[in-house]
């Protein structure tokens, strides 16, 4: 018996469009590029929740539809676009890709630096969205999964450092050996169900008030 296939859970994509260019040929070419995203987001079984403007709203309307995905359609320089991008994103990050005719180096770095997780310069036909948005997720969960651990690590070192001032505390207050010092702190966050280094922090609230 065949068992039954994988469900892909279906990502919520909001599409950001910048203005086109002034001419007819201009928005003929927007057009194209509007059409062609979208034909590469339906075919590859994702649901576009929005499409929008880059106007000062967008910060708003991003924290309304919560979209798992932001894609930014952008013939030229999207500075602007990405300034309120970040703003929206700034305390809940979700992947960016940005598609664009834009080539120039320092459009590039403003992007990446704003937390584009994919800058693709003259690539948007229907046929490369999906293996583009699949790379930029994956590096989007990488770069949060590092994030994650930087931001693990750096707690875990202050909260040590807490601890030590919190032993030395207990070792001059009470007369205790550092272990002694270090098993009633460990003692104390068992019977109260806290981390230790949030009990070495009262201990050295309460040195303070002494």
């Amino acid at each position: 018996m065949k068992s039954p296939p994988t469900v892909r859970p279906t990502l919520r994509i909001l599409v950001v469009n910048t203005a086109p260019g002034a001419g007819e040929q201009a928005m003929a070419a927007q057009a194209q590029r509007n059409t062609a995203l979208r034909i590469g987001l339906l075919e590859s079984g994702y649901d576009i929740v929005a499409s929008l403007p880059a106007d000062i709203f967008l910060p708003e309307r991003i924290a309304q539809i919560q979209p798992d995905m932001i894609i930014i359609d952008s013939e030229s320089d999207a500075r602007d676009v990405l300034e309120h991008i970040v703003i929206a994103t700034r305390d809940e990050p979700r992947p960016i890709v940005l598609f664009t005719d834009d080539q120039d180096p320092s459009s590039m770095d403003a992007a990446l630096h704003a937390g584009v997780s994919a800058y693709i310069v003259a690539g948007l036909q229907a046929e490369r969205v999906k293996p583009v948005l699949d790379v930029a997720l994956a590096r989007f969960r990488r770069e949060r999964k590092l994030l994650d651990e930087l931001s693990d690590t750096r707690r875990q070192l202050a909260e040590r450092r807490l601890v030590e001032k919190a032993k030395g505390v207990l070792m001059a207050r009470s007369g205790l050996s550092e272990e002694q010092a270090y098993q009633r702190l460990r003692s104390m966050a068992m019977n109260r169900k806290l981390r230790l280094g949030e009990v070495a922090q009262r201990v050295l609230d309460v040195e303070d008030l002494l």
